[in-house]
């Protein structure tokens, strides 16, 4: 089983980026902990970051041929990429959504979630853990399906 965690923009500046909202951790952090969790559960995991929106929709065209499921915080694209979310329903992938802040308590531009429209499950609000939710999810569905 190979899972795909995209990464959006920003997300490269954990720790640095607003820690009262993100966290103290920062992105080699976040990168640890996936790569421990999927070590953990005997998943293969892919990790890639980009700040730009055709980059991640490259990113999620190329997961047709070698993953089983995407995770994905889309960060600020959540809110505007309908190009994500057209990519994510284009190939037809279990996906999760993360994000680390509970994105629902903060300003109402951020409370469309278009990425999400093509996913199963979102983990929101807590913090880098999420991802190992995601993980632990994603693997538990697809073994199911």
């Amino acid at each position: 089983m190979k899972l795909l965690v995209i990464n959006g923009p920003n997300l490269n500046l954990l720790g640095i980026r607003e820690p009262s909202i993100y966290g103290q951790e920062d992105y080699a952090a976040l990168v640890r902990l996936i790569h421990e969790t999927g070590n953990q559960e005997n998943v293969a995991i892919e990790i890639f970051q980009s700040n730009h929106e055709g980059a991640i929709v490259d990113a999620i065209q190329n997961a047709l041929h070698d993953c089983d499921g995407i995770i994905i915080n889309p960060a600020a694209y959540t809110h505007t990429s309908i190009a994500i979310l057209d990519a994510l329903k284009a190939v037809g992938l279990p996906c999760v959504e993360v994000h680390i802040s509970d994105v629902k308590s903060r300003e109402t531009f951020r409370q469309i979630s278009y990425a999400g429209m093509a996913c199963i499950k979102t983990f929101m609000g807590l913090g880098l853990d999420g991802y190992r939710q995601a993980i632990l999810f994603l693997k538990q569905y697809l073994l199911s399906h």
